[in-house]
Protein backbone atom coordinates (compact mmCIF):
# COMPACT_ATOMS: atom_id res chain seq x y z
CA UNK A 1 0.00 0.00 0.00
CA UNK A 2 1.27 3.48 -0.88
CA UNK A 3 1.66 6.09 1.81
CA UNK A 4 -0.24 9.37 1.53
CA UNK A 5 3.00 11.30 1.03
CA UNK A 6 3.78 9.22 -2.10
CA UNK A 7 0.64 10.34 -3.94
CA UNK A 8 0.94 12.63 -6.93
CA UNK A 9 -0.62 16.08 -6.51
CA UNK A 10 -3.91 16.58 -8.34
CA UNK A 11 -2.47 19.28 -10.60
CA UNK A 12 0.27 16.93 -11.78
CA UNK A 13 -1.98 13.92 -12.58
CA UNK A 14 -3.50 15.36 -15.72
CA UNK A 15 -6.83 16.81 -16.66
CA UNK A 16 -10.27 15.75 -17.73
CA UNK A 17 -11.38 17.12 -21.07
CA UNK A 18 -15.02 16.99 -22.09
CA UNK A 19 -15.53 16.97 -25.86
CA UNK A 20 -17.46 19.84 -27.44
CA UNK A 21 -20.05 17.42 -28.85
CA UNK A 22 -20.77 16.09 -25.36
CA UNK A 23 -21.37 19.62 -24.06
CA UNK A 24 -23.60 20.25 -27.11
CA UNK A 25 -25.68 17.15 -26.26
CA UNK A 26 -26.05 18.33 -22.66
CA UNK A 27 -27.17 21.77 -23.89
CA UNK A 28 -29.68 20.31 -26.38
CA UNK A 29 -31.19 18.07 -23.70
CA UNK A 30 -31.40 21.02 -21.30
CA UNK A 31 -33.25 23.03 -23.98
CA UNK A 32 -35.72 20.12 -24.41
CA UNK A 33 -36.31 20.11 -20.65
CA UNK A 34 -36.96 23.86 -20.60
CA UNK A 35 -39.53 23.96 -23.42
CA UNK A 36 -42.99 23.46 -21.99
CA UNK A 37 -44.17 21.42 -24.97
CA UNK A 38 -42.43 20.43 -28.19
CA UNK A 39 -44.68 21.06 -31.23
CA UNK A 40 -46.03 17.85 -32.82
CA UNK A 41 -44.33 18.52 -36.17
CA UNK A 42 -41.34 20.18 -34.54
CA UNK A 43 -37.74 19.06 -34.54
CA UNK A 44 -35.94 18.56 -31.24
CA UNK A 45 -33.63 21.41 -30.17
CA UNK A 46 -30.06 21.32 -31.45
CA UNK A 47 -27.00 22.94 -29.93
CA UNK A 48 -23.50 23.87 -30.99
CA UNK A 49 -20.81 24.93 -28.56
CA UNK A 50 -17.40 26.49 -28.49
CA UNK A 51 -15.37 25.41 -25.47
CA UNK A 52 -12.30 27.27 -24.26
CA UNK A 53 -10.81 25.85 -21.06
CA UNK A 54 -13.68 25.73 -18.57
CA UNK A 55 -16.02 28.09 -20.45
CA UNK A 56 -18.63 27.13 -23.05
CA UNK A 57 -20.41 29.45 -25.43
CA UNK A 58 -23.63 27.84 -26.60
CA UNK A 59 -25.98 28.35 -29.56
CA UNK A 60 -29.33 26.57 -29.38
CA UNK A 61 -31.66 26.26 -32.40
CA UNK A 62 -35.25 25.28 -31.69
CA UNK A 63 -38.83 25.31 -32.86
CA UNK A 64 -41.71 26.55 -30.71
CA UNK A 65 -45.47 26.34 -30.67
CA UNK A 66 -47.43 29.46 -31.53
CA UNK A 67 -49.08 31.34 -29.93
CA UNK A 68 -46.82 31.28 -26.87
CA UNK A 69 -44.66 33.62 -24.84
CA UNK A 70 -41.53 33.30 -26.96
CA UNK A 71 -39.40 35.54 -24.74
CA UNK A 72 -40.28 33.57 -21.62
CA UNK A 73 -39.50 30.26 -23.30
CA UNK A 74 -36.15 31.52 -24.63
CA UNK A 75 -35.27 32.81 -21.15
CA UNK A 76 -36.15 29.43 -19.64
CA UNK A 77 -33.93 27.71 -22.22
CA UNK A 78 -31.01 30.03 -21.37
CA UNK A 79 -31.36 29.43 -17.63
CA UNK A 80 -31.68 25.66 -17.99
CA UNK A 81 -28.68 25.40 -20.33
CA UNK A 82 -26.48 27.44 -17.98
CA UNK A 83 -27.56 25.35 -14.97
CA UNK A 84 -27.24 21.90 -16.61
CA UNK A 85 -23.92 22.52 -18.41
CA UNK A 86 -22.52 23.99 -15.19
CA UNK A 87 -23.70 21.06 -13.11
CA UNK A 88 -22.92 18.17 -15.48
CA UNK A 89 -19.80 19.45 -17.25
CA UNK A 90 -18.47 21.83 -14.60
CA UNK A 91 -18.23 24.67 -17.10
CA UNK A 92 -19.16 28.31 -16.91
CA UNK A 93 -21.58 29.42 -19.63
CA UNK A 94 -21.27 33.18 -20.20
CA UNK A 95 -23.33 33.17 -23.40
CA UNK A 96 -26.36 31.22 -24.63
CA UNK A 97 -27.72 32.37 -27.99
CA UNK A 98 -31.22 31.02 -28.69
CA UNK A 99 -32.33 30.95 -32.32
CA UNK A 100 -36.02 30.24 -32.99
CA UNK A 101 -36.04 28.63 -36.43
CA UNK A 102 -39.76 27.99 -36.83
CA UNK A 103 -43.10 28.56 -35.12
CA UNK A 104 -45.79 25.88 -35.30
CA UNK A 105 -49.48 26.78 -34.94
CA UNK A 106 -51.06 24.96 -32.01
CA UNK A 107 -54.57 24.67 -30.67
CA UNK A 108 -57.93 24.03 -32.35
CA UNK A 109 -58.03 24.73 -36.06
CA UNK A 110 -54.23 24.84 -36.39
CA UNK A 111 -54.24 22.13 -39.06
CA UNK A 112 -56.90 23.96 -41.10
CA UNK A 113 -54.97 27.25 -40.92
CA UNK A 114 -51.88 25.64 -42.43
CA UNK A 115 -53.66 24.37 -45.56
CA UNK A 116 -53.47 26.17 -48.86
CA UNK A 117 -56.93 26.91 -50.25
Amino acid sequence: MTAVSDRVAAAERGETRIADRVVAKIAAQAAREAISELPKEGVAPRATVTVHRDMARVRVSLELGYPSDIGRQCGAVRRQVVERVGTLAGMEVPEVAVQVERLHATGPGAAAQGRIR
